[in-house]
């Protein structure tokens, strides 16, 4: 849209003036008046054409409608930076907010983002089935109802921090009309007193589209080398808060996210936000260098807080120096790169080159047999199943021997390089931070009250994210109220069992801090040279705090102790150092 007539002959001085009267800065609270419609990608881009390196949008509210499915797009730029400091962007649809694509050395500095309608909803539990098997909801004054999809999340209205974990409902969510809807688990389910402590009164959380079926991350980023974000902070996304694909060296320095607050919020609620965004908050993948997080913060999004990997593939055969491999989605496996395994089961073998790579022959009655009853999500073995997979042929540089349904991915793209560095995450029902690469560190963050792991390095075979982990540092962070082990050093074969040592190389777990959380506070398998020594763990003393076990099913009964290391060789662990008196401290 074009500026409003009465602004086109001010300079840009004036114009700021009188959008700063009616927007405060996105740093704070928000004036109560409605944002102005503004050409936020024309005004942008005409800067970049008459030649400007450095852009300075004018401070304001600004009210914007996508084109093509984005609401700002960048495309092939190199050396500009863009400053937005006190602007805020609010997004009409719920699709994606920015999208940078093959740019080098682009900076994005202080912007806001905000959504309305919301990418998502609120309602009040006001029934239930005696087993919890269903219950119905009404939208809450001030929520939007456009188009229900299914993310939900249960808070206490009290707390507002989660009721519980994820429940798998069925993905219809049902209108009965007044505002009123009904949600259902699926069939199967077993009414469970520990897990199912949702009550009438809950706020339940779940995805809202506007238009029917419209959804994306808030800013992705695709290709590109030496992106910055600074200062951005993000309100909402119908998935991700920032992904990041095929990229090089990215920086997020001091990005939000967070659930807005009443006060600075433009529109009167019945009840405060309980979630800040859909999934993921920060997302890598296929990396050929990783990403560099720092001094960020993620809380209330509906999963991880930081996700970086690459991408496996399926063996089915493997002989002397000859893979057959079955490709979803794009291949990104190239002639010379690295290939790391992942195997079935058994001893990881050592890397090999790729030599040559070239299509192969469709799918064999025997592998579609095999690929049937691996425990993959059910979305991507369905898709193999169904044929919808490439077949290669690998030729490396020496005789490899894998088990038939083992996985492999190029070693040049799983964001190696990576850095998680003085960041606040947390209060969210899945992991804080979860790493599948190598050459990194995680320092210097506090991760409280997350209901998974606070820190996760390992390969997921389950959803294809690679790789196991070599040269890692896990030092001087605070992992406060976690209601799993807090960090996870861990490596399932295909077969979901501990892989042999040798999966995960030379990592460090140094200086950590545990309060209040599951024991065991460690736990580590699979790995070869490891070194755990100098962490405070949560002490283990009735008359203050008793800590609760982290999947007390898989312990049998026993209570373990707070490390627990497993099928590792040239361990050094410390033993166990009592942490300060437990704290209510949060993020």
């Amino acid at each position: 849209m074009a500026h409003a007539e009465f602004l086109l002959p001010m300079n840009r001085f004036c114009f700021a003036i009188i959008l700063l009267a009616v927007c405060i800065t996105a740093v704070g609270a928000r004036s109560s008046e409605t944002p102005r419609d503004f050409d936020l990608q024309g005004y942008i881009d005409g800067a970049i054409k008459a030649g400007k390196k450095e852009v300075t949008v004018p401070a304001g509210c600004y009210r914007v409608t996508p084109a093509q499915g984005c609401h700002l797009r960048f495309t092939n730029l190199a050396d500009v930076t863009i400053i937005a400091n006190g602007v805020e962007m609010v997004c009409t649809q719920t699709m994606p907010a920015m999208l940078f694509k093959n740019c080098r050395n682009v900076r994005l500095k202080g912007l806001t983002v905000d959504y309305d309608p919301l990418p998502f909803t609120e309602g009040r539990i006001d029934a239930m089935a005696p087993d919890k098997s269903w219950l119905e909801f009404k939208i809450i004054d001030g929520y939007p109802e456009n188009q229900l999809a299914e993310r939900i999340e249960i808070f206490d209205p009290a707390t507002r921090e989660l009721r519980r974990e994820t429940a798998g409902w069925s993905r219809e969510i049902q209108s009965l009309g007044n505002h009123r809807y009904r949600a259902a688990k699926p069939k199967g389910y077993r009414y469970a007193e520990d897990w199912d402590t949702e009550q009438v009164g809950d706020i339940l959380v779940t995805q809202n589209c506007y238009p029917n079926g419209a959804g994306g991350h808030a800013v992705t980023s695709i290709d590109c080398t030496r992106l910055t974000l600074e200062d951005v902070t993000l309100y909402g996304a119908s998935s991700f808060g920032f992904l990041e694909a095929g990229c090089d060296g990215s920086t997020y320095l001091r990005c939000k996210i967070e659930r807005r607050s009443p006060e600075s919020d433009p529109v009167k609620r019945g009840f405060p936000r309980m979630r800040s965004l859909n999934a993921d908050a920060f997302h890598s993948v296929n990396a050929s260098k990783g990403p560099a997080i720092i001094g960020c913060s993620a809380g209330y999004q509906g999963d991880d807080c930081v996700n970086i990997h690459g991408q496996y593939d399926l063996i089915t055969s493997s002989s002397s120096n000859q893979l057959r491999m079955v490709v979803l989605g794009k291949l990104m496996i190239n002639p010379g790169d690295p290939l790391e395994f992942l195997p079935f089961n058994g001893r990881r073998p050592r890397d090999a080159t790729v030599k040559a790579i070239k299509p192969d022959g469709p799918m064999t009655d025997a592998e579609r047999i095999f690929i049937r009853k691996l425990h993959l999500r059910p979305e991507a073995r369905d898709e193999l199943i169904n044929g919808k997979g490439k077949f290669y042929k690998v030729t490396l540089d020496r005789a490899v021997t894998l088990p038939m349904g083992s996985a492999v991915c190029s070693g040049a793209r799983v964001g190696n390089g990576f850095l998680v560095k003085d960041c606040n995450f947390g209060h969210n029902r899945s992991r804080g931070i979860l790493i599948k690469a190598s050459n990194g560190r995680v320092t210097g963050n506090t991760i409280a009250h997350g209901w998974m792991a606070a820190v996760l390095v390992s390969p997921e075979y389950w959803w294809l994210e690679a790789s196991s982990s070599q040269n890692v540092v896990v030092r001087g962070n605070k992992i406060i109220g976690c209601r799993r082990t807090g960090i996870e050093i861990v490596a399932p074969g295909g077969d979901d069992k501990p892989l042999p040592s040798g999966a995960h190389r030379d990592i460090s777990v140094i200086g950590n801090t545990f309060t209040d959380s599951a024991w065991p506070n460690i736990r580590v398998t699979s790995t070869d040279h490891l070194i755990v020594r100098d962490n405070r763990l949560t002490p283990n003393d009735p008359t203050n705090f008793v800590p609760p076990i982290a999947r007390p099913e898989s312990w049998n009964g026993a209570v373990p102790s707070p490390i627990v290391v497993e099928l590792c060789n040239h361990a050094e662990v410390q033993a166990f150092k009592q942490s300060p008196a437990p704290t209510s401290e949060t993020n």
